[in-house]
């Protein structure tokens, strides 16, 4: 899956830049945005969108969800590069939720580097994650593919519908770790990640599906492959933020443990506390709730989930969901190099290292 990715995602970075250039100028603005009503100032559009989101990107990510919207694409017989641009809005769209998410969870790195409203302002990086939730929309209205009215308003709906879920999710997230009890059960943490990350996977089957006008049964089964992919890839995200700083040995980057920093109510946390004894659990839940971790309280968090071996019942949570996830891909009827690429990556995201 990683040849896959890589070959990938040369081809959609470049889609992006020229959706989104890298220079702003009063020409691009007018020609992608309208005519100005008196005069655009290039400049503040470059250094208050265009460069922070340019070096958001430019950090890495994995590009996976225009890359499996491609895949799909192509398993239904149709072309992915002729619907690149629609490939690219749930990447725009995630890019646009790490920045707003790093806001309001007071993260302080992203991808190696400080996150984004500690290199350019809470108030630069709030207005450019924004942008990206919308800036999609104006993809559709563009129409670059030619698509009958009836397909773009069903993406319209489509796009109002996940994202709206998506809040939810986050919503929920927010609610959780700003409590110091750890009192959610393990349904209600599935339901936030299938709204949180889920939504956005959703986003790039139901993108694939109603691009080729696939009926309703096949869409509603490619919509629950990502959305179960996407859970496990939440999971597996957790686990590796866990397992990372096992690794580092108690020296911890401000990168490193950002769960445990940020106070996260994860699948492993849940367990912990479920399973622990009372003392430990109020143990957990007091270094969880804490302002500051420091490296040794950290450490003592990652100990609390291995004696109550919660990394590894997480882990088996994914590879369950992955698997059901490989289910509904197979009531898909697929040609068999995507297919297997697709099925390919359910293992990915749960045993990834990076």
């Amino acid at each position: 899956m990683r040849d896959v990715l890589a070959a990938w995602r040369p081809v959609i970075d470049e889609e992006i830049e020229r959706l989104l250039p890298r220079e702003t100028s009063a020409d691009y603005a007018t020609s992608f945005f309208g005519p100005p009503t008196y005069d655009y100032d290039a400049t503040a559009i470059q250094h208050a969108l265009s460069e922070p989101v340019w070096n958001l990107l430019d950090r890495g990510g994995k590009r996976w969800r225009a890359v499996v919207c491609c895949l799909l694409i192509d398993g239904f017989g149709a072309d992915p590069h002729e619907y690149l641009p629609y490939a690219c809005i749930p990447e725009i769209l995630h890019n646009g939720t790490i920045i707003v998410d790093d806001v309001e969870d007071g993260a302080t790195m992203r991808r190696g580097e400080s996150a984004l409203h500690h290199e350019f302002g809470t108030d630069v990086a709030l207005n450019a994650g924004n942008a990206m939730y919308f800036f999609p929309l104006k993809i559709v209205s563009r129409d670059p593919a030619d698509l009958a009215a009836k397909t773009r308003l069903a993406i319209y709906e489509m796009l109002m519908h996940e994202l709206n879920r998506t809040h939810l999710g986050q919503g929920m997230d927010i609610h959780w770790h700003n409590q110091q009890e750890i009192e959610i059960s393990e349904q209600q943490y599935l339901e936030m990640c299938a709204c949180k990350t889920g939504c956005l996977g959703r986003i790039v089957a139901r993108l694939a599906t109603i691009l080729t006008d696939q009926p309703e049964e096949v869409e509603h089964h490619a919509a629950r492959y990502a959305e179960l992919m996407s859970i496990a890839f939440q999971i597996g995200d957790d686990i590796l933020d866990v397992e990372t700083a096992t690794e580092a040995g108690g020296a911890f980057g401000k990168g490193i443990g950002n769960d445990v920093r940020e106070g996260k109510k994860t699948l492993m946390a849940i367990h912990a506390a479920r399973e622990a004894d009372p003392e430990r659990a109020a143990r957990l839940e007091e270094l969880l709730w804490a302002d500051e971790n420091s490296t040794e309280e950290i450490a003592e968090v990652i100990a609390i989930f291995e004696e109550t071996d919660s990394v590894a019942y997480a882990r088996e949570c994914a590879l369950d969901i992955a698997a059901e996830a490989r289910d509904h891909l197979a009531e898909l009827d697929l040609a068999d190099e995507p297919a297997d690429n697709l099925a390919d990556f359910t293992r990915f995201v749960v045993e990834r290292d990076v």
